[in-house]
């Protein structure tokens, strides 16, 4: 079952609920709904926010790193070069959906100092998940699979790990350039990518401090 699959059954589920509970998501008055409304887009913002950060986390920091530890390093790329999209596209809605919510419940005008920079933050996090979706993602890609095409060319790439690249590297001007500029873009699609999550840690933060346990 693929990802539309599974967001139109629960579209579907919402629907039905909507269509035989009507009280559950409805009022009878005014300021029922209005109460429910922000019930509902407090768990919109916490939902999204949830989401981000655990993906954000396992990516960073769990997944990645299990990944190029056990696989061979082509088909790490391979796989990474499918994941990074499907990953930034995901944790970037979720930061829209997270800062539309909170920014609908903190309108700027009426905000205090430390909600503005809530926004800021949840911002900051959904502008690096777009930079990195459209800019770098593409570009880390590209240069990926063009430097696979020179490794398969000298036999290297099916073996876990950078050794044989970097040993190769040493009498392959091409592929050494190549690593340069790889390194570099990866290098600001991580830099971003920390950013990213940077910001959301801020704002587990500021909602941690206003639990009531």
């Amino acid at each position: 079952m693929g990802w539309l699959t599974r967001f139109l059954a629960a579209v579907a589920f919402l629907a039905a609920g909507i269509i035989f509970s009507p009280e559950t998501f409805g009022s009878l008055s005014k300021g029922e709904n209005s109460a429910k409304l922000l019930i509902f887009l407090k768990l919109s913002h916490l939902l999204s926010f949830a989401t981000a950060w655990g993906a954000a986390l396992w990516a960073t920091f769990i997944g990645g790193i299990i990944m190029f530890k056990n696989l061979p390093r082509h088909q790490f790329g391979n796989l990474q070069s499918k994941m990074f999209p499907a990953y930034f596209t995901l944790v970037g809605s979720c930061c829209a959906i997270s800062l539309s919510a909170f920014g609908y419940l903190h309108p700027w005008k009426s905000s205090s100092a430390v909600e503005k920079y809530q926004l800021g933050f949840l911002l900051s996090a959904f502008a690096f998940n777009l930079t990195n979706l459209l800019v770098f993602t593409p570009m880390t890609i590209d240069m990926m699979k063009q430097r696979h095409k020179v490794e398969r060319e000298n036999n290297i790439g099916d073996e876990v790990g950078w050794s044989k690249n970097r040993e190769k590297a040493k009498t392959i001007p091409k592929l050494a350039a190549m690593n340069k500029k790889f390194g570099m873009i990866h290098g600001l699609s991580s830099l971003a990518n920390i950013f990213s999550f940077g910001s959301l840690a801020m704002h587990s933060w500021y909602l941690a401090g206003k639990m009531d346990l």
